[in-house]
This record gives structure tokens, C-alpha cells and sequence, in this order.
């Protein structure tokens, strides 16, 4: 273990800072409409779910990513921008990809998109996962990665019909650790 919030992975100088809380916007930062928006919204209690342990070493473990910066492979189809409630589909990103040339489709214009544009693996860092990959920190990196839609605010079919279905697509691919990239 690191200092204060840090975690060592065994046998690599890799370090993951814990940033929680997150930090969040002073209401006075945002937009009179969003601000109204908020104030008005329908926010659902989610009972927590308890942690999974791993089975197995992390360093034997294939790992995916899961991200909801909206996120879309070239050729592929863009996040429905008009779909009330937001777009509860998802988009598979090859482990492959050319960062650079995924399009972000990420709907919110409450926060800057100016560093995702900038470097793709804030978002989706498949090119950090390699990276562990080929210093043994993890087994392997997945074939399929996964981008969602972030800013979902009538989550009901995401729940319903999106995430089943990306749990079974990464189970098939013999995942063992997801990680959430939460934009």
C-alpha cells in the first residue's frame, strides 16, 4: 500500500489514486438551466450492491473497460442525441482500436470535453490496460471494451436490457475484472 488513498498493484510501480468523493461542481458554477434541471429531477436510490471478490490472482485476470464517455468506433453508429432520456445502447470497442480515432458522442455539456479530445485514455485507457498487461500486472486485456452513453437520466432500460446484456457479452469473453470509467 502507498501513501494516503494509493494503491500499489503487487509488483508494479502502477498506482491507483482513490478520488472519492469525486470532486463536484459548486451549484453557483453551473448554468441556470441546468441548475433548474437538477432541482427538478427524479433522482432513484440504488440499494448497494456488495463487492465481488476476485477468484484469482490479478495478474491471471482478463480485464475489460466500461465507459460512459460515448465513445464510437470509426464506421460505427453515433449515440442517439434525441433519444428522450438518453441513449441506453452500447458501442464495442476492439482492444486494437486507434484511440485517436474513436468519436465521442458524449451528450452532456456540463463538463469540458477538452480532455477527452486531447487524449482518448482519460475516457478509455485501453493504452494504460496494455501497459499492465505487458508488465504482469494483469493476465490480459480483453478483446471487446465497452462505451455507453454517460448522463442517462431515465436509466430504467439501461438497467433493464442494456446491462444485462453487456454482462453476458463480457462473460462470454471470459472477463474477470471490469473497470468502470465513469465521465
Amino acid at each position: 500500500m502507498g501513501g494516503r488513498g494509493q494503491f500499489r498493484i503487487p509488483n508494479s510501480q502502477f498506482r491507483i489514486l482513490q478520488c472519492y468523493p469525486p470532486p463536484v461542481a459548486e451549484p453557483r458554477e453551473l448554468s441556470l438551466a441546468l441548475r433548474a434541471f437538477l432541482a427538478a429531477y427524479r433522482w432513484h436510490r440504488i440499494d448497494p450492491v456488495p463487492c465481488a471478490s476476485l477468484r484469482r490472482p490479478l495478474g491471471d485476470c482478463r480485464v475489460a473497460l466500461v465507459s460512459s464517455a460515448g465513445l464510437v468506433a470509426p464506421g460505427d453508429e453515433p449515440f442517439d442525441d434525441g433519444v428522450r432520456g438518453g441513449d441506453w445502447s452500447f458501442r464495442l470497442i476492439p482492444a486494437d482500436a486507434d484511440l485517436a480515432a474513436l468519436e465521442e458522442h458524449h451528450r452532456s455539456d456540463s463538463f469540458s470535453h477538452a480532455g477527452i479530445e486531447a487524449d482518448r485514455n482519460l475516457a478509455l485507457p485501453l493504452h494504460r490496460l496494455h501497459e499492465l498487461a505487458a508488465e504482469g500486472a494483469i493476465g490480459a486485456v480483453a478483446p471487446r471494451h465497452i462505451s455507453l452513453m454517460g448522463s442517462i437520466t431515465a436509466p430504467g432500460r439501461l438497467r433493464r436490457e442494456t446491462l444485462p446484456a453487456v454482462a453476458d457479452l463480457l462473460a462470454a469473453d471470459g472477463v474477470d475484472v471490469a473497470l468502470m470509467v465513469p465521465v
